[in-house]
């Protein structure tokens, strides 16, 4: 897809509920985040439609994505769970739909949610669609099945303690915009010396040197925080220009150190 239209730093909203959760979203759209990145499993899609509702903001101009729970994988059943999500949203369309999961232990054939996926950008409940945490395997799979532009995104693990190369280089072979959650590993990158010394020379934070390699690289990243300074700090990264020596220097950094990693799930590149 040569003209993606995600944006590529949005705000995560994982953790962030009630009316705390409903300010910080606020927060980080009057900051200028404009993709609100939410999940069925995250219990907090009404929370994601009233920042929608009250920023004042067109709704064309704000981004939001939702995924599929792995739960209404089975047929029949995907396509009722994004309509109910849409309900909670207050929004006639999302713009960007994903399979959270690949179905645990394979206890749904891909074929029957791939599918139902497809229906929901056919029947316009979605804009787009794409999938999170799928391997290269079920890439191959799941472009067989769909054709080779249906997939817009695939989101998965990615810092720089993470780097997932080869699911990330084979994503960008497809044209598949590669987005990263716990793109600054849950706030652990701190310790690290070379990225300590990039982020002094940029009078910047680790977290925000983690945050400007990613978009470097072409990805998307979908930092959360409930703090005021850190989501306007996380947002500030979006200004800093790594040196290309800087961005060889961080490649160089990955520890395959997965964070998220269930029993249930798929068998990792």
């Amino acid at each position: 897809m040569t003209s993606n239209p995600i944006p590529r730093l949005g705000f995560g909203t994982y953790g962030r509920r009630g009316p705390e959760g409903v300010d910080a979203m606020l927060t980080a759209l009057e900051t200028g985040y404009r993709h609100l990145d939410t999940a069925q499993d995250y219990e907090n899609e009404t929370e994601v439609g009233q920042a929608v509702a009250r920023s004042g903001l067109p709704r064309e101009s704000i981004f939001v994505t939702t995924k599929i729970a792995p739960r209404h994988y089975p047929r029949g059943s995907l396509l009722p769970s994004l309509r109910e999500s849409l309900d909670k949203l207050s929004l006639d369309q999302v713009d960007l739909t994903l399979l959270h999961w690949p179905s645990p232990n394979d206890e749904v054939p891909l074929a029957h949610y791939v599918e139902q996926l497809a229906e929901a950008r056919s029947s316009r409940l979605s804009r787009l669609i794409g999938v999170s945490n799928f391997t290269i395997d079920l890439l191959e799979q799941t472009i067989a099945m769909l054709g080779k532009d249906a997939i817009a995104n695939n989101q998965f693990e990615l810092n720089p303690h993470m780097q997932n190369k080869r699911l990330a280089d084979f994503c960008q072979s497809k044209g598949i915009l590669v987005t990263c959650y716990l793109p600054i590993a849950h706030g652990t990158l701190g310790d690290d010396p070379i990225l300590q010394d990039i982020a002094r020379s940029h009078d910047a934070t680790v977290a925000q040197i983690a945050i400007a390699f990613e978009l470097a690289k072409g990805y998307a990243a979908i930092p959360t925080s409930g703090k005021p300074e850190r989501i306007r700090e996380n947002y500030a990264a979006s200004k800093i220009v790594l040196t290309p020596q800087q961005i060889a220097s961080i490649a160089t950094l990955d520890q395959g150190k997965r964070r998220i990693d269930p029993e249930w799930g798929p068998k990792w590149d």
